[in-house]
């Protein structure tokens, strides 16, 4: 039996003054983070490396993303969130600003690096704010950098057109997720940002070990099972025969974001326990679908609808039973997810041919179901009391 659940604070009412700068900031972030990958053919021709080579500023970014918010964690109780913000912004704002500027491939990486740092510390700190807020609020933020998310592919092609070229474009495009950032420093200055408020993990002494490892565990296989889906969806559909695999893919990636808008309007109706194991047992069964070719372009739509809240609010959930300071830790469990299920995958599509993808989601969809039960048997559901 599951001991009886803390009563966390209230969640947050939903306000300009709650989502204002966390709008602002995710938006940032989401473009940011998938600007990259588009990117490529822009950086190979502006310095010349081999498209073997230009892979390397992508990991220079995730690397530094994923570092961050282990120092975020630490810094949020000596600093406050505040100054964490303002100084992770400012970082990203100088490595961005970098790979604007770069007249070389290595000061570029340099500033894929620093602008990663600074992505990181700013998701580390506001996604432990935002959990703390409630359900509502962490699914509005992160429905907010997936929509970031769709808009850079956009933001670089209209940056290339207006350059002439697509190498001409990076400038442009990266001095413009800079300005982002300033837009989203002067929303932190007008709105404020939201009340670090303690929860019950702050008080119980010690930090659960069990817990914490639960849940980050939760996390890694969670991202894994998102971020591989993405990544190898298309490659998988097409070596199927199906004609449109990046449609289907867009709407994978609209159905998660979708998703998160909807969790964000009714989140709190449901424990995020329940909510979580909920979405989890709809991933299982939708990543099974995916090896129906017939239905395969259907099925990954709903895998994104299915995961689609599953990551903030399980970081809600966790922050009822976790200090806050210890949120930040969770991502980076995220993030070693998303650099192995996409290595995973890959050796499973090469080895075993493309069948391997929806088998391998599949069985990851199934130990996320798993270490989701598992964390209700120790903490619960998350449910408010009273």
């Amino acid at each position: 039996m599951p001991a009886a659940d803390p009563a966390p604070p209230l969640p947050a009412r939903l306000s300009a003054s709650v989502l204002g700068a966390g709008a602002a900031t995710f938006l940032t972030l989401g473009v940011l983070q998938a600007i990259y990958g588009p990117a490529f053919p822009a950086f190979e021709a502006r310095y010349g490396v081999s498209t073997a080579q230009v892979g390397v500023i992508a990991s220079a970014h995730f690397i530094g993303s994923a570092a961050a918010p282990l120092l975020a964690g630490l810094l949020l109780t000596r600093l406050g969130l505040g100054r964490v913000v303002t100084g992770a912004s400012l970082l990203l704002a100088a490595g961005v600003v970098l790979v604007a500027m770069s007249p070389t491939w290595p000061l570029a990486l340099l500033g894929a690096l620093l602008g990663g740092l600074g992505l990181g510390g700013v998701s580390g700190a506001l996604n432990a704010a935002y959990a703390v807020a409630g359900t509502q609020a962490i699914n509005f933020v992160n429905a907010v950098f997936g929509v970031g998310s769709m808009v850079a592919p956009l933001l670089l092609t209209f940056a290339s057109r207006q350059a002439g070229d697509v190498a001409g474009g990076l400038p442009l495009a990266f001095a413009t997720i800079a300005g982002l950032v300033g837009l989203s420093l002067v929303a932190a200055a007008a709105w404020g940002l939201p009340r670090l408020a303690h929860t019950a993990g702050d008080t119980a002494g010690a930090v659960d070990r069990g817990t914490l490892a639960l849940f980050a565990a939760l996390m890694l296989v969670y991202v894994g099972v998102e971020v591989g889906t993405g990544a190898w969806a298309a490659k998988t559909l097409a070596a199927s025969g199906h004609t449109h695999p990046a449609l289907v893919v867009s709407a994978y990636w609209g159905g998660l974001t979708v998703a998160r808008v909807l969790t964000s309007l009714l989140g709190e109706r449901v424990a995020p326990g329940r909510l979580v194991l909920g979405a989890a047992l709809l991933t299982l069964v939708a990543s099974a679908l995916t090896a129906l070719t017939t239905l395969a372009p259907l099925a990954y739509a709903l895998v994104g609808l299915a995961c689609g809240p599953i990551f903030p609010t399980a970081l809600a959930w966790a922050a009822r039973h976790l200090p806050a300071r210890m949120v930040p830790f969770l991502l980076v469990g995220g993030s070693a997810g998303g650099i192995l299920m996409p290595w995973l995958l890959g050796l499973g599509f090469t080895r075993l041919g493309p069948g391997a993808v929806p088998g391998l989601l599949t069985g990851a969809a199934g130990v996320l179901l798993l270490l989701v039960v598992l964390t209700l048997r120790r903490v619960g559901t998350g449910a408010r009391a009273g």
